[in-house]
């Protein structure tokens, strides 16, 4: 059986607290997500290891041991015996690290953005870092969309499961290494073929914990795949990282560009002041295989182009529609693992744009600010 956080506070939901009478979970009892871990090896017979913290009004509390007792066995009758269970418990709220200092080894946050899905944004969020990665920077890309996360399946990871380190005393999530890129994503955690129906609050807890509870160590480009739209996703990124600057991926198409106006007016409104690094036209034009000079343009020609002109900021690259990307992707081996390629050398030189533009941001202008929060 393959545990997910979801069924662990199903189990816990199981669980009735005498204080309030109401279940754990009701009762705002679980503190954060449940870390569930393969213990590889097994230790003792067990092959799962799952963390899970309760909150407790007060440690004097007469029902904290029973509680504790009870959702032990709710977790090992429901989930199995092969479980090692860990309950911590807790007596106020314990924040995390103060947001100033979290990743401070890393250099360069980047999102990757666009106001509308389905522009191919997960793709040119996934061959970028690649690209960064062959360009010889050390590299991390987080898996933003906590609803539908990509990232494990274009990276042919899709079966692993990252497991804590101890560092400094904290429990830290490893990221999965491939193509010279660490990753993590909301995707390791739940099953592929449930939806993920979760309430904002525990969506982005989630997302705190993947940023914050993640050995990340020391990386000069962190990339952010964040999803469509502007979300309380969006916003629990801009109150917890000082996000270096925003890339902003839309196809030529006119309805697209609508929504990346929303994309660039969300990260240059006056409380957020992310600079706009430069707008992706991807899918700019078909390219059959067999035609390979040949440009057909079926969203429109240049519009991305003519955006990029009117807002003032870079076009950064032009990527072409290849069968080839799409293909790649779900083979999980995106078109930047092979530079000899034409598509390949065209998130290179995405890279590489990427690169200028970031020196000459952080040249010119002061570091971005975490937005207050309210």
């Amino acid at each position: 059986m393959t545990l997910y956080p979801q069924l662990i506070m199903d189990a816990l939901a199981t669980v009735t607290y005498a204080g309030t009478k109401k279940n754990l979970v009701e009762s705002g009892m679980v503190a954060d997500t449940p870390v569930v871990a393969p213990l590889n090896p097994p230790v003792d017979g067990k092959n799962w290891k799952v963390d899970v913290v309760l909150e407790f009004p007060r440690d004097t509390d007469p029902f904290l041991k029973s509680t504790v007792k009870s959702a032990e066995a709710a977790i090992k009758y429901h989930c199995g015996q092969d479980i090692e269970v860990t309950i911590k418990t807790e007596f106020k709220s314990k924040p995390r690290p103060e947001v100033e200092k979290l990743l401070p080894k890393v250099k360069n946050i980047i999102a990757v953005s666009s106001g509308k899905g389905g522009v191919g944004k997960s793709t040119v969020s996934a061959n970028l870092a690649i690209a960064l990665a062959r360009l010889g920077y050390k590299v991390g890309l987080l898996d933003t969309d906590i609803f539908g996360p990509s990232m494990p399946k274009m990276f042919n990871v899709e079966d692993a499961r990252p497991y804590a380190v101890e560092v400094e005393g904290r429990q830290l999530i490893c990221p999965i290494e491939q193509y010279g890129v660490k990753l993590l994503s909301i995707g390791f955690f739940v099953s592929p073929d449930t939806a993920t129906l979760w309430r904002g609050g525990m969506a982005t807890n989630a997302l705190k914990q993947l940023i914050a509870d993640a050995d990340w160590g020391e990386l000069d480009y962190f990339i952010l795949d964040t999803p469509p739209g502007t979300s309380d996703i969006h916003l629990t990124l801009l109150q917890t990282l000082a996000i270096t600057g925003a890339v902003i991926v839309s196809t030529p198409q006119q309805v697209a560009l609508a929504d990346a106006r929303k994309g660039i007016d969300m990260y240059r409104n006056e409380k957020v002041n992310v600079p706009i690094l430069g707008l992706v036209e991807n899918m700019a034009w078909f390219t059959p295989a067999e035609l390979p000079e040949n440009k057909y343009y079926i969203f429109g020609k240049e519009g991305c182009k003519q955006l990029a002109e009117e807002m003032k900021v870079p076009l950064l690259a032009q990527i072409p529609l290849v069968q080839s990307i799409c293909e790649n992707g779900d083979a999980g081996t995106p078109a930047a693992t092979r530079v000899d390629t034409m598509t390949g050398q065209a998130f290179l030189n995405l890279a590489q744009s990427v690169v200028t533009v970031v020196n000459r941001r952080n040249k010119e202008l002061p570091k971005t600010k975490i937005v207050g929060m309210k």
